[in-house]
Order: C-alpha cells, then sequence, then structure tokens
C-alpha cells in the first residue's frame, strides 16, 4: 500500500545522529471489530541515522498493547512470531521509499515524512526530529491471523499504520 511524501526538508542533515529513546515513540494502529481502532507500540527499539541513511529495530518481545494475554498472543507465530524473528527491522535512504521487514519478510513501503530543522537543547546537544508513517498490508509480512466478527467481516483489519516519532540527536566524532 502507498502513502504520499510530505516533508518539512527534503534532505536529512549530514552527520551521525542516535535516537532519544525517552523522547521518541515507535507505534502501530489497526481496525479492530469493524468499531474503533486499536493502539500499540514497542518499548525496546534502535533508530540511527548516518551518511543519508536511517535504519531503525524493534524487539518483537518489546509489543505492548496494555494487555498482558494479548502481549504474548502477539509474540506466537499467529503474529510476530518472537522467537523465530525476534525483531523488525525498517531502513530508507531517501524518506520516501523505505524497506520493511516482519517475520522475515522484507518489502518495500511508501512513507510519509516530515523532518525538523536542527535544533539545540538546554544541554547543549543538537537535535532533530524526524516523524515516518507507513501503510502497510499485514498479510505480506505473513501477520495474517484473524477471527471473524459476529456482525460480519473480521475482528482486524488488513491495513496497519506504522508511525515513529524520533528524536534524535547528534552523535560526536
Amino acid at each position: 500500500m502507498s502513502t504520499t511524501l510530505t516533508t518539512t526538508r527534503k534532505t536529512t542533515p549530514a552527520g551521525s545522529w542516535s535516537a532519544d529513546p525517552v523522547h521518541s515513540n515507535v507505534a502501530f494502529e489497526i481496525a479492530y471489530a469493524g468499531t474503533n481502532i486499536f493502539r500499540g507500540g514497542f518499548h525496546d527499539y534502535s533508530a540511527g541515522l548516518a551518511n543519508g541513511v536511517l535504519e531503525g529495530s524493534a524487539k518483537v518481545a518489546s509489543v505492548d498493547v496494555k494487555d498482558e494475554q494479548l502481549n504474548g498472543h502477539l509474540q506466537t507465530p499467529d503474529f510476530f512470531d518472537a522467537e523465530r524473528f525476534p525483531e523488525i527491522t525498517f531502513r530508507t535512504s531517501d524518506l520516501e521509499h523505505g524497506e520493511l521487514t516482519i517475520k522475515g519478510v522484507t518489502r518495500p513501503v511508501a512513507i510519509t515524512s516530515s523532518v525538523s530543522e536542527p535544533n539545540v537543547d538546554p544541554f547543549g546537544h543538537e537535535r532533530i526530529g524526524i516523524t515516518l508513517e507507513a501503510k502497510v498490508d499485514r498479510n505480506e509480512f505473513g501477520v495474517s491471523w484473524n477471527a471473524p466478527n459476529q456482525g460480519g467481516g473480521n475482528y482486524l483489519g488488513d491495513d496497519v499504520t506504522i508511525k515513529a516519532d524520533l528524536a534524535l540527536v547528534r552523535q560526536e566524532g
């Protein structure tokens, strides 16, 4: 599934940058039960920008959907299969198209992105913000579990929106 590129800047800044996990967020959204949007996220992730390439990964074991039983189900082969595929990875060199890998399946994805102008925080660290959003069909990555909804259709939608709001800090050297 494709999305349109929207940026505040057309290029990524030079240098080497790492995500500040306290001020960043990696999350997903999916239609649920034909009634609302269900949201979750990952607590253990990393992202870095170097030489114009943004790369990131999220530990599947860190998925959080505010329900321990469902967190456990998301670890199984029905969903992310954490034992065989412990990480989800992403890579882009143009902030317009990237490669997403889930359950060992790598697919190109179109992304919507924005990059802030660099700024200096109160502690003297140079920072930028990068926001990424992609909409993917989860079935293309082998994440196809579903159940029929008694009112018709399925419990889960096929399209998943993945969002990353990254606060990146320039690295020394």
